[in-house]
């Protein structure tokens, strides 16, 4: 086990903030549609960008050399230096004022909102959270809050893991989905995300002892949000927000859930044993 963090230095960080600018390219668009298995062609310039598919842009660019062994960026900079090794998208919350859209100049200013100490059954926990406010040149606007988990490794003499949770609902909607090393490839690529976790299967295993290759959470939270709006045609997302309740590995299909109540849209996401991964909420309102 890594030596517990110094919360009190990396609190230091909170308040700390990071600007940038990017342009919603087509051809990022067309080329996640394509990995979703959707029409490529069926988006243009001008038109709304997908909620969550701004995780295309302002990717963090760093040479090789300054990479960690986990293929994230090393630790430092805009982020605390949180030592403990296993680091992972816990969750999001995001308020959509008016949608991005294709084309358009967008600013982005970062914020460090709070660092958080917790202990959880497998050793510390970090919990780093971000807000990101965006800003685009033909009005668009949208609010996000980024949590991000740091973890210790994993131990051999942990036991068993916790007790699986399980969905407390039905679902009106349900869709299958197949992970395969090529679709994790490709949705890392698009995201430029080296985090080994996705793509090399030894590190998983023998580096931070997970049965395969993990899906990553954002694209999980991407298909929740493209079963909303296959099932709600129509309609908006004002707000999404979601929580990774356990990981999801490329070992077998996972399906994405949801239902509508009073205008309230309850989604979440299950592994191929119907297990619990994924919570999510939406609010919707009419184009």
């Amino acid at each position: 086990m890594d030596a517990a963090p110094d919360t009190e230095h990396l609190r230091t960080w909170v308040g700390r903030t990071l600007s940038a600018t990017d342009t919603i390219e087509i051809k990022p668009v067309r080329a996640l549609a394509a990995t979703l298995d959707r029409d490529p062609d069926a988006f243009a310039n001008g038109q709304p960008l997908p909620v969550a598919w701004h995780w295309l842009y302002f990717h963090d660019v760093r040479r090789q050399c300054e990479l960690g062994r986990d293929g994230h960026p090393a630790l430092g900079g805009f982020l605390p230096p949180v030592t403990l090794p296993r680091r992972m998208w816990a969750g999001g919350r995001l308020e959509v004022g008016r949608p991005l859209t294709i084309g358009e100049t967008v600013s982005k200013d970062s914020t460090i909102l709070a660092v958080d100490a917790k202990q959880g059954r497998s050793g510390a926990l970090v919990f780093v959270t971000v807000r990101h406010l965006f800003t685009g040149d033909k009005g668009g606007s949208m609010v996000e809050e980024h949590d991000i988990v740091y973890r210790d490794r994993p131990s051999r003499d942990d036991g068993k893991r916790p007790a699986p949770s399980f969905p407390n609902r039905d679902a009106q909607w349900t869709q299958t989905h197949t992970p395969t090393p090529v679709l994790l490839f490709r949705y890392s690529a698009l995201t430029f995300n080296g985090h080994r976790i996705h793509y090399d299967v030894d590190f998983c295993r023998n580096e931070e002892g997970y049965d395969g290759l993990v899906v990553h959470g954002p694209l999980i939270a991407t298909n929740l949000l493209a079963l909303l709006h296959d099932n709600l045609p129509g309609k908006t997302v004002s707000r999404f927000q979601f929580k990774a309740v356990s990981p999801i590995f490329d070992t077998g299909p996972y399906s994405v859930c949801g239902r509508v109540d009073a205008g309230q849209v309850t989604l979440w996401a299950c592994n191929t044993s119907g297990e619990l991964a994924m919570t999510a909420d939406a609010g919707i309102r009419d184009d």
